[in-house]
């Protein structure tokens, strides 16, 4: 059997999103809407599937078939006559049920490669006696052949997502290095075209020279005659003596699935704001136009506090290896009015509470633009995972001069990170109860802070095409060098572009910081209810869980190739790190072992030293955080936030070490059941399933109903078309660009 860390255990927690009161109370207009929308999310979502691994479409392919041809139930029988055991059964429908919530077979969280935890064997003869091999006997057994030995492959380069010998990723070919992806991002920069669209391709020419494609998302192809503002992008170039050629017309048939329902969404919008978002979207997604899906992102931001919330596109850089292209998702949310106020409360107080952050006046936005914040209960969010909370859009620009919108995901936060006392780990005995008790509202503060004023401050020093700079040159000055402003942010440059492979990660590390630092304030915490003794449990709880959360991190770092898999849980190992630097016995981790003989682990809070010792370093770490953000200072900013990343093993904490305990003590983060949505004539109608891996399994085959078979068609083509970019996947490129 696979090492513990590349399984999901038979045991994994599986809980259903409960919307059904939030969906009850919308109109029937509002229900279409809603139902177009998620069919447009839960098309585009497929594209996951492409941007994972080279065998992720066909895994998905093979278990689609398998699955509607016989439901989890009818198939166990068939898998006990072959001679599975019930805990192989099990561990089958376990593995399928994350490919589906996970979009491929890699975790969202983490990035590390899941196999099934059967015999391949025993899964073979399941697979090719089912009733699906029985109804396509030739098209069952060749999706086998071509995904079986990497469904089950732990080859060192397979284990992880990364790029070059570090690990697999498809948003590169497998031949791309590292300086590859910094050269096709100047490129990029050098056009002022966005990579969040896009996927690069390398070829070797008759010379031996390397040849980059830049492949845009959109439906139709480079081609095609209609003209629009991305026809003349779509030409040959020839950048630092390397030839580059940007075609479109990536993952098309679906994302022209995905157009057909945005269109039918329109009929259906609440106003013209929405209805000129989906048309940009439209046009976004037709002619791969980025510059589109701003214009769709300005109108999103300017629809104040709809009853039916949505967002779609390529939006979050954290898988792509380099920092720069987005996942594909999509989310479709009702209004939490509850929750929503005591959000709307703490964004009318955001002017002053950004006033007390510790970073200069000039290092801050020139004004603040005042955006929505809701709580909403989730009906979709298509993707490879489900977040707690979202600040969006991502376009620099957009934030720094139109503004955002906050989400809280209530439904989502609690089925998700509901804990039980005797799955808690590295806790002392008098801290769970209290832990339990509070981590809840604790978390529904720190989300409000991180999102709202975390990702929702500081400034950027840009100097723009026609050289005029957004900041006073002569006045503003570098509270830690005491000297005028050397570095900024030129046209074209963006925080993703510049800090690349540490930008979602350090973002991620400055807005949990923020969320720390401000829930100190006790009029934060009277806008959510709470005062005195329980304001102190809450603030304390808040602090604690980042410290856990901390060590619990160790469990996405790669000590073979030195590298962290998941960019929140390295920001909040560096909290942690900075945390214990600040010493004073304000933290401590300390070994021990547990009651089974086995090594565990302690992590200690003082909360009485919280704010005389822990505010000071945290104030200092986060003033130094924005002023190499705003400045553009990638040396600096590096040379901090790595410095605090590094994981070794010097004492007194031997985090190396104490990585081997967490993995001993890890619990799997849970798969979540989604409804589905269907028009039965002209009423939408939502359909609920149970919290199990069958239940997971059964939302999905019931996704696609009128076109399952076409999809799976669609997407081994378009994955057989590529197939040639990894044809040895398990072999690292060693060239160079």
């Amino acid at each position: 059997m696979a090492d513990a860390q590349y399984i999901l255990p038979n045991d994994i927690g599986v809980s259903s999103l409960d919307c059904r009161e939030a969906f009850r109370l919308l109109s029937p207009t509002e229900r279409l809407y809603a139902h177009h929308l998620s069919r447009a999310a839960w098309y585009g979502g497929l594209a996951v599937l492409l941007q994972t691994s080279p065998e992720a479409p066909y895994i998905y392919a093979l278990l689609s078939r398998l699955f509607r041809a016989q439901d989890p139930d009818q198939l166990r029988q068939h898998a006990l006559a072959e001679g599975l055991t019930e805990e192989e059964y099990q561990a089958f429908l376990v593995y399928a049920a994350g490919i589906y919530s996970n979009m491929g077979n890699y975790k969202s969280f983490g990035d590390t490669k899941f196999v099934p935890n059967l015999p391949k064997e025993k899964l073979e003869r399941v697979i090719l006696g089912s009733k699906a091999a029985q109804q396509n006997p030739a098209e069952v057994r060749s999706l086998w052949q071509t995904c079986g030995e990497l469904m089950f492959s732990l080859e060192p380069r397979l284990r992880h997502l990364g790029l070059g010998k570090e690990g697999i990723t498809t948003y590169f070919s497998g031949d791309c290095t590292m300086e590859d992806a910094k050269l096709a991002q100047d490129f990029l920069d050098s056009q002022n075209l966005s990579a969040y669209n896009t996927r690069l391709f390398k070829d070797v020419d008759q010379d031996g020279k390397p040849r980059y494609e830049v492949r845009l998302a959109s439906v139709l192809g480079t081609e095609s005659a209609l003209h629009s503002e991305m026809t003349s992008r779509l030409k040959s170039y020839e950048f630092r003596g390397n030839h580059f050629q940007v075609t479109r017309g990536d993952y098309a048939p679906i994302l022209q699935k995905v157009v057909e329902h945005l269109e039918k969404a329109k009929a259906y919008a609440a106003n013209s704001r929405q209805e000129q978002m989906l048309a940009q979207y439209i046009e976004s997604f037709t002619q791969g136009s980025i510059e589109a899906h701003k214009r769709g992102s300005r109108f999103w931001i300017q629809d104040k506090g709809p009853i039916v919330e949505s967002y779609i596109g390529f939006i979050e850089s954290y898988r792509d290896p380099f920092g720069s292209r987005g996942e594909f998702e999509g989310f479709v949310a009702m209004v939490n009015k509850a929750m929503s106020a005591k959000f709307e409360c703490l964004v009318a107080s955001a002017e002053q509470l950004l006033k007390e952050l510790p970073w200069p006046p000039a290092f801050e936005k020139d004004k603040f633009l005042s955006p929505d914040f809701t709580s909403l209960d989730v009906l979709t969010f298509s993707g490879s995972g489900i977040p707690a909370g979202i600040n969006i859009p991502n376009y620099d620009d957009l934030r720094q001069t139109e503004g955002f919108k906050n989400v809280s995901l209530g439904n989502v936060l609690a089925v998700a990170y509901a804990t039980q006392r005797e799955k808690l780990t590295f806790l002392e005995e008098d801290d769970k109860d209290l832990y339990i008790r509070w981590k809840g509202p604790s978390f529904d503060v720190q989300v409000g802070l991180h999102e709202l004023l975390g990702h929702g401050s500081g400034k950027l020093f840009v100097q723009d095409e026609k050289g005029a700079f957004n900041f006073d040159q002569e006045t503003v000055i570098n509270p830690e060098t005491g000297e005028q402003i050397q570095s900024w942010y030129r046209s074209g440059e963006t925080w993703d572009s510049k800090f690349s492979t540490i930008a979602s990660s350090y973002e991620e590390c400055r807005a949990e910081s923020v969320g720390l630092y401000l829930c100190l304030n006790p009029q934060v915490l009277e806008i959510f209810g709470f005062e005195g003794a329980d304001a102190e449990d809450v603030i304390y709880v808040n602090w604690l869980n980042m410290v856990r959360a901390g060590l619990l991190a160790l469990e996405f770092y790669t000590p073979e190739v030195s590298s962290w898999r998941q960019a929140h849980m390295q920001a909040r190992f560096v909290i942690l790190r900075v945390l214990l630097e600040a010493g004073e016995g304000l933290v401590t981790v300390t070994p021990t072992t547990g009651t089974d003989g086995r090594p565990d682990a302690r992590v200690h809070l003082d909360r009485n030293k919280i704010r005389s010792v822990g505010k000071p370093a945290l104030e200092r770490f986060l003033r130094r955080l924005q002023v190499l953000k705003s400045t553009g200072d990638v040396a600096g900013g590096r040379a901090l936030y790595e410095g605090y990343a590094e994981v070794t093993d010097a004492p007194p904490e031997c985090f190396l070490t104490l990585r081997d305990t967490v993995l001993l003590r890890k619990e799997s983060r849970k798969l979540i059941v989604q409804p589905n949505t269907r028009l039965e004539g002209s009423e939408v109608q939502l359909l609920e399933y149970e919290a199990s891996a069958a239940g997971l399994i059964q939302s999905f085959s019931e996704r696609f109903p009128e076109d399952g078979p076409e999809l799976e068609e669609i997407l081994t083509q378009l994955a057989t078309a590529d197939a040639r970019f990894w044809k040895c996947p398990s072999e690292a490129p060693s060239g160079q660009a």
